[in-house]
């Protein structure tokens, strides 16, 4: 339980829609387990008022604003400074208020990257398979050519779409969505970063294809609502192993939480939250 007071330091999301989100439930949970006086709260925000937001939030003296869907580029013109990490992604998660201004991060490379190693995912000098071109999968390619990978083999309906992004990109291969044959000769691990088989319509995936799968060793499906998607099921029916977005959701607001109050999370408040993280998406 939360006790607030005239020092409880205040943190939240702005996103459009808002109303699905699992963040308050992992920032205030570290809050309660490391005995952090912070509240975290979701804030509805439409397109045309991110400014807005942005400035009443620094003006009302909130600490620190994640940002998701569809905020997370439109907010950078509204920022006093943005991280070189964040600016290379051209995208930002986490907004962090200091001393009259504030700077924009996104630490959701740093989730992934976190996850990759939970799952025990090795990427070096490897061949590693991307499966979409948006905005999840800037900050995924972003973290796998940081973990020196041989090369990305990324498959998106829009070919057009996919090189306006990673067009410059020498270690990154595009293709068309039905462009893997011929292309995968081998075993690969493989990240899922579109939103087909979010839940409600969970019963369908970027790619069916029996034969892909027989390609793929491992996989990690951003998506975690539901905990399993078809693409996951699909991947574990032909022997790999497989892992939703739960995990790097958790350790992206490890990341964010870290960068508002300027302390270090436990490991404790981490377990505690993925716990309750956990029950939270297998309930539904």
């Amino acid at each position: 339980m939360i006790d607030i007071d005239g020092k409880t330091a205040v943190l939240g999301l702005i996103g459009n829609p808002v109303e699905h989100t699992l963040s308050p439930l992992i920032h205030n949970t570290i809050a309660e387990v490391d005995g952090n006086n912070t509240a975290y709260l979701p804030f509805h925000v439409y397109d045309e008022n991110v400014e807005m937001a942005i400035r009443g939030a620094g003006a009302l003296g909130i600490k620190g604003l994640n940002v998701t869907v569809p905020h997370k580029k439109s907010v950078m013109p509204f920022l006093d400074d943005i991280d070189e990490l964040a600016e290379k992604i051209g995208a930002v998660n986490t907004v962090v208020f200091r001393d009259g201004g504030c700077k924009g991060y996104n630490t959701d490379a740093l989730g992934f990257i976190r996850e990759l190693k939970e799952a025990g995912m090795c990427v070096e000098d490897r061949s590693v398979v991307v499966v979409g071109a948006g905005g999840a999968a800037n900050a995924v390619v972003h973290a796998l050519l940081s973990l020196n990978v041989r090369e990305i083999l990324l498959f998106n309906r829009s070919v057009e779409k996919a090189e306006k992004i990673f067009g410059d990109f020498k270690d990154v291969k595009i293709y068309p969505l039905e462009g893997w044959k011929g292309v995968l000769t081998g075993k690969y691990p493989c990240i899922q970063c579109t939103s087909v088989g979010l839940a409600p319509k969970v019963e369908v995936s970027p790619i069916e294809d029996e034969e892909f799968f027989e390609h793929i060793e491992s996989v990690i499906d951003i998506i975690y609502r539901p905990a399993e998607t078809k693409f996951m099921r699909l991947a574990g029916e032909h022997g790999a192993k497989v892992f939703n977005g739960l995990s790097m959701l958790l350790y992206q607001a490890v990341e964010s939480y870290q960068l508002f109050t300027g302390e270090k999370v436990s490991d404790d408040a981490v377990k505690k939250a993925g716990k309750r993280l956990a029950e939270a998406v297998w309930k539904n």
